[in-house]
């Protein structure tokens, strides 16, 4: 008898232990619901995340960081007070989420700061807005009148965003600095977004393997990339099929001029529609806070080409429609597939590089 006791009350145990793992895998399946600051405060265990529409108060952040794999989805939008928080002030910090927006916003309240002077002086401005870190897929969201930079990208491994709309047209007179997409990351897609603002469309500050297509910018400085500062690299950049109207620029390579151990290589453009009504419709340059001067020769620039499907880049303002102002750049650029017209003749100083083909 005292062997069976003994036996089924280790059965019981044995039971019992194999019950946990189980009990524990329910809990993280279940839904959260973030419908305040509070509530966003510890979704480690969510797999399924749920954003209602709530505001945010004035001195407030957000941060959503869920379970591995989670699955987080919009069914209202977040509003932001005018705040003394310096940014950012939203932040998707989790690995390999799939995140829906549903066609909801984040509302910045940027008319409350808005004062002709964006980051450099004036109201404070929080920024960046919306900050995505960790990784994953993201889809189907409207970033409206952010104070100043809208997103920064600084994801960790492979990452899409499809179908982000920033809608910053009403900062048309007094918005600045109000960047579309800021990236820090590799392994990144961008395509079928609308920027519409009065700064960069995108700037990618550094990383490889980035793709930034079929999205249509329009109102601010255009597609760029930079400006590098020392230390940094860009390489492996497709930026193909997208359309640039009313903007200050068409495309940019922005190097700053003081830059060491910098490098931009291996871009290519490819099948875009440029229009540009003040400045350079395509702009290269190592002189960076100017478009042209002093070039550095402290960083490099190598193989910049135009190949695939024709870019076309019209210029109506009375500068060159193409401008290279480079220190130190190398190889020969393939510019078969480059289609310039309008504004005045080119200004190219090539630092060493050479270019082949094209009509500029």
């Amino acid at each position: 008898m005292q062997y069976l006791v003994a036996f089924t009350t280790l059965a019981c145990l044995l039971t019992g232990a194999l019950a946990s793992p189980t009990e524990t895998t329910q809990a993280k399946r279940a839904t959260c619901t973030v419908n305040s600051v509070a509530s966003a405060a510890d979704l480690s265990d969510c797999t399924s995340v749920v954003i209602t529409a709530f505001s945010v108060p004035s001195g407030e952040t957000v941060t959503i960081k869920a379970a591995s794999g989670a699955s987080i989805s919009m069914t209202g939008s977040v509003t932001f007070s005018k705040t003394t928080a310096s940014g950012p002030l939203w932040t998707f910090d989790t690995s390999n989420a799939n995140f829906n927006g549903n066609g909801y916003s984040f509302k910045g309240n940027g008319d409350l700061y808005w004062d002709g002077e964006g980051t450099s002086g004036g109201v404070t401005k929080p920024h960046p807005f919306i900050k995505f870190e960790g990784y994953g897929s993201f889809t189907d969201l409207i970033i409206k009148n952010s104070p100043a930079h809208a997103i920064s990208v600084g994801t960790t491994s492979t990452s899409s965003f499809t179908n982000i709309l920033v809608d910053n047209l009403d900062g048309a007179s007094l918005g600045k600095n109000t960047d579309g997409f800021d990236v820090s990351a590799s392994d990144l897609t961008i395509s079928g977004c609308k920027v519409y603002n009065q700064d960069d469309c995108i700037a990618i500050n550094s990383g490889s393997n980035i793709v930034f297509e079929n999205n249509f910018c329009s109102g601010g400085h255009g597609i760029s990339i930079g400006s590098i500062a020392t230390g940094k690299t860009v390489s492996g950049v497709t930026i193909s099929g997208n359309q640039v109207e009313e903007s200050m620029y068409g495309m940019r390579i922005k190097v700053d001029s003081d830059a060491t151990s910098a490098s931009v290589s291996d871009v290519t453009y490819s099948g875009n529609t440029i229009s540009t009504n003040d400045k350079y419709g395509f702009l290269v340059t190592q002189s960076y806070s100017a478009d042209f001067g002093t070039p550095g020769t402290g960083s490099t620039i190598s193989d910049i080409n135009f190949t695939g499907s024709q870019t076309k880049i019209t210029v109506s303002g009375s500068y060159p429609r193409v401008g290279v102002d480079c220190g130190h750049c190398s190889g020969t650029w393939n510019w078969a597939e480059l289609v310039a017209s309008g504004g005045e003749s080119s200004d190219i100083i090539l630092g060493g590089a050479k270019i082949s083909g094209g009509s500029y």
